[in-house]
């Protein structure tokens, strides 16, 4: 029988490579399985067109490598390396290309000697009902753990429901080549990235893109939120609204048939009282999204899905809400922070990592969240907290998720780093304080290229009217929020001025 290790981790992405790094730094028995010939395997097809839209900025004048990560949205951590491998090293390009992150993550496994089977894929998960291990088959071996981890993102087409949906193409295969558009009328189906990633490769050679969709465009220099559509990937909006043929649709399609003539695609506009209206395209590509796949689970095992049946549901430590010791790492825990933070991007599912490798040692280790202790007093409790907003990449990237927790006991703090701010509120401290960065209320309403009136930065404002990411301090007792203070905006996003530390001090001396 295999040998029985502390926790098998399914998939080497960025998140699988980084968790397994972690767990050999804890000193924990564990073995990454990974279905590729090498680290990254989705890497390897997506996305189809090439380029990446995670931003690389390596030039930032910063000298502080923290400061850095604000900007490396690519790059993934490890524990305990002083001279970390870092992609920003791989391109200088603010978009780079797909086969640089394989070459980074090949180089990452290497250096900090993550156990990696390769040529190893999963085929059934299943739970050995005696002793609750968690029992996975690939091939002819089986692998033992008494906790696992998937990582393997979401590698399933997530497809629309209507009657031809099958006769179509999809982004996971269809061939990109724009010259095999030439002169064509397309269809688009979807709104994110990978539909207009899709449809602004073909522009230039195809005689009308139309990208349709139930829900109208969400751009994400309006949101704040980085799976909404980038700016490098709307050149087709330009177009439409310039009167260039192309157009973007919203409504939904009831049907597709197909003939000599082509794709026939009755499409119910969702802006004109649901007028339906056929209309002839030569190709529709769905490019709908992806989704988790369970099926590799036994029945009584299987963990429960959310969100149209998209995303295993997680509580606030990662595991999943009705198989215990079976958690999740990587771009499928964004069902906690849904299209508001990063949870489904490499710069922010790699704190989410790190915090998941405290979670797995707190519980099953008897590891404490590593914390430091300072004086309760005003003064010291403002510095804490003013050296961490000035310098966290964790908190600035996982704004609203993730928290810094400052737990009052007499004349004692403790401040706990990067918690998952739904795992302090579900078992809240006595008496406590959760640090965040995050935005204004209501921020995805406001037109960023409107005139709209900014909070004044040389004065203190603690009405929360800010719209722009700063820092805000709430203080619970017994789970209550009783107090909340927001340290004014900054457009450096530096908080280190008399108008931030003199007003943050005043609110430690009330609160305490």
């Amino acid at each position: 029988m295999a040998e029985v290790l502390d926790c098998l981790v399914v998939g080497a992405g960025p998140a699988g490579l980084q968790l397994g790094q972690f767990l050999g730094r804890a000193g924990h028995r564990y073995l990454v399985l990974e279905a590729g010939s090498a680290p990254g395997h989705f890497f390897e097809t997506f996305p189809r067109h090439r380029t990446l839209i995670s931003i690389n900025k390596k030039h930032t004048g910063y000298t502080d490598p923290e400061l850095n990560l604000r900007m490396d949205w690519n790059s993934i951590l490890a524990d305990g390396d002083d001279d970390p491998v870092l992609f920003t090293d791989y391109s200088e390009k603010l978009f780079p290309d797909a086969p640089d992150l394989l070459r980074y993550l090949a180089d990452y496994a290497a250096k900090h000697q993550v156990r990696v089977r390769y040529d190893t894929r999963v085929t059934r998960i299943r739970r050995d009902p005696e002793s609750a291990v968690f029992v996975l088959t690939a091939g002819a071996e089986e692998f033992r753990a008494h906790r696992l981890v998937m990582a393997t993102g979401v590698t399933k087409p997530y497809l629309p429901r209507f009657p031809g949906v099958e006769l179509i193409d999809q982004y996971v295969d269809f061939d990109v080549d724009p010259n095999s558009f030439t002169d064509q009328r397309v269809l688009v189906l979807g709104k994110g990235n990978s539909a207009f990633e899709t449809a602004d490769s073909l522009i230039e050679t195809a005689a009308v893109v139309h990208v349709g969709g139930p829900r109208p465009v969400k751009l994400a220099w309006r949101t704040h939120f980085v799976g909404h559509l980038r700016a490098y990937n709307a050149g087709i909006l330009d177009m439409y609204q310039l009167k260039l043929q192309h157009a973007i649709l919203d409504g939904d399609v009831r049907e597709i048939r197909k003939d000599a003539d082509g794709y026939h695609v009755k499409f119910a506009f969702a802006r004109a009282d649901e007028v339906i209206k056929e209309i002839r395209y030569d190709r529709v590509i769905a490019c709908t999204g992806f989704r988790f796949d369970a099926s590799l689970f036994d029945e009584d095992c299987r963990p429960q899905l959310t969100i149209d049946d998209r995303f295993p549901a997680q509580t606030p430590d990662w595991e999943s809400v009705n198989v215990p010791g079976l958690y999740f790492a990587g771009t499928i825990t964004q069902v906690r922070d849904f299209k508001k933070a990063t949870s489904a991007f490499i710069h922010g599912f790699r704190y989410g990592v790190r915090a998941l490798a405290k979670v797995l040692n707190e519980r099953h280790h008897d590891t404490p969240w590593p914390s430091v202790e300072l004086p309760a007093k005003p003064d010291a409790l403002t510095d804490a907290v003013i050296t961490r907003i000035n310098r966290t990449s964790a908190l600035y990237q996982q704004f609203g998720f993730l928290g810094d927790v400052l737990t009052i006991d007499g004349d004692t703090a403790r401040y706990l780093e990067e918690v998952p701010v739904d795992r302090v509120l579900a078992n809240p401290p006595d008496d406590a304080y959760v640090v965040t960065l995050d935005y204004g209320p209501d921020h995805d309403k406001i037109d960023p290229f409107d005139f709209v009136a900014r909070a004044a930065q040389d004065r203190a404002n603690d009405s929360g009217e800010g719209h722009y990411l700063h820092p805000i301090v709430r203080h619970y007792r017994r789970g209550e929020l009783v107090a909340t203070h927001h340290v004014t905006e900054n457009l450096e996003n530096e908080w280190d001025k008399e108008v931030h530390v003199e007003p943050l001090t005043a609110f430690f001396a009330r609160e305490l």
